[in-house]
């Protein structure tokens, strides 16, 4: 007998339908609850039901995944040669399978070397980098893609986009100019590190499969926003000449402050002053000012205006409007100012995508990013995929003769990169989202059989 600890822990009821090789699901669970477990289970029981291991594609988001479940079923297939039978009827059991079903222990036993005699010697189990790149550098011509071509490295793409970028702003022509505007905008509001990561985003949004090329412009951005095409300054002295702000409301305030007879109530009644005699350009620079005789700090109306009893609480409707129509007024004008510099980053980061796709192309290198989104392009093409799919192709690299999948791993949150769906053909039953509970790390001693003990029985005839 083996040590029990070295068993295989049992499913719970969500994990063993995840397992189940005959559905087609989505395992989505929080990090520590079992999902490596639950997805080496399921490639088990794909084999344990006669798939071929190079007919098997299992997918996960990092190399320590892949390396961790890769590992798990080696040692199990390998634990299962030399393991007595009652503790292999258990370790089926735990799995989901019908440990009783005639040959089934054989068969188990057996898939170990079936592993090692198949092309590449091991469960091919790949991170979604690693399996596009194949993918990809199986099929450059219908992916459009540089045979040959180098995966780049993190670090390296940093880099290489640090350099496109500085090339872009050494131009010494009007557009370098506007670019060098627009990238100190950036930087002002968003700090160095994060306007890059901003261009890096523009760089994968603008080079995707299918995606827009070209920026929109501010005025097609500003019409979609429900925004005024005209300058913001200008708009809002429009709006005060049209009477935005009524005069009468503002002459209220001040005669309220003229009346409270301190110098608050007279401060108060000298910004109103100025207010009534300026042009409407003027009015314009007075907003803030205005605004300040009504709010504190904290953006709250001042108690002389809202107590029952404050000094100047007889023009507070008057306040109210005015206050209503100046935050109207200043909300819109920064609005349009954003939005502008929005398309400004949106064009700088177009052309940077650009720059950056061509420096990537020269040199025959494709981010993470490119691997992601041109095998994703690639998956979509209903007559490429379908070929794929029935090919008979024995390639040791990706085999289009798989026919099975695992759901993809992750560490508890999703990729929204990652679209692709391997299987373009007839749907099957869905378990919606199959969640791992802690309680798959409970003692192996928990198990509760319905039926015989399969340590004990013998299987059926």
């Amino acid at each position: 007998m083996i040590d029990p600890e070295k068993l295989l822990k049992t499913l719970d009821g969500g994990q063993r339908a995840a397992a189940q090789p005959h559905d087609h699901v989505w395992l989505g669970a929080s990090a520590g609850t079992g999902k490596t477990q639950v997805l080496s289970a399921r490639v088990l029981r794909l084999m344990l039901a006669g798939v071929s291991p190079e007919a098997i594609l299992c997918i996960t988001f990092t190399k320590a995944g892949a390396a961790e479940m890769a590992h798990r079923i080696h040692e199990r297939l390998a634990m299962w040669v030399r393991m007595a039978d009652g503790d292999l009827r258990l370790d089926l059991a735990a799995l989901g399978a019908d440990w009783a079903e005639p040959g089934i222990l054989d068969r188990a036993r057996s898939l170990f070397a079936t592993v090692i005699d198949s092309p590449g010697g091991a469960v091919r189990v790949q991170t979604i980098h690693s399996f596009c790149q194949t993918l990809l550098a199986s099929f450059p011509l219908e992916a459009k893609i540089l045979p040959g071509f180098r995966a780049l490295e993190d670090s390296e793409a940093s880099a290489l986009q640090r350099e496109v970028l500085g090339q872009l702003l050494a131009r010494a022509d009007a557009d370098g100019d506007a670019m060098r505007t627009i990238a100190a905008m950036l930087s002002q509001r968003l700090g160095q590190d994060a306007a890059i990561a901003f261009l890096a985003s523009c760089a994968s949004s603008f080079t995707a499969a299918n995606a827009p090329r070209l920026a929109p412009r501010a005025a097609d951005l500003r019409a979609q926003l429900g925004l005024p095409q005209s300058d913001p300054l200008s708009w809002q002295a429009a709006a005060l000449a049209g009477g935005a702000i009524s005069d009468a409301d503002i002459a209220a305030v001040a005669a309220s402050g003229r009346g409270w007879g301190k110098p608050t109530g007279d401060e108060r009644a000298d910004v109103m002053d100025n207010w009534l005699r300026a042009s409407a350009d003027g009015r314009v620079g007075l907003l803030a000012d205005v605004r300040r005789c009504f709010l504190t700090d904290k953006g709250t109306m001042r108690t002389h205006y809202t107590q029952e009893k404050g000094a100047m609480s007889s023009c507070l409707a008057a306040a109210e409007r005015i206050v209503a129509a100046a935050d109207e007024l200043l909300a819109t004008a920064t609005a349009m100012a954003v939005a502008d510099d929005l398309a400004a980053a949106w064009d700088l980061g177009s052309r940077f995508a650009e720059a950056y796709a061509l420096a990537k192309r020269e040199r025959g290198l494709a981010d993470f990013d490119d691997l992601i989104s041109i095998a994703g392009h690639l998956l979509a093409q209903g007559d490429l995929a379908t070929g794929c799919a029935s090919s008979s192709t024995s390639a040791p690299t990706i085999s289009w003769s798989t026919r099975r999948r695992t759901p993809m791993r992750g560490s508890g949150r999703s990729s929204p990169r990652w679209r692709a769906n391997f299987s373009p053909g007839s749907a099957r039953r869905t378990i919606g989202s199959a969640r791992c509970s802690p309680s798959a790390t409970a003692s192996r001693r928990s198990l509760a059989f319905r039926g015989p003990n399969p340590r004990r029985s013998k299987p059926r005839a």
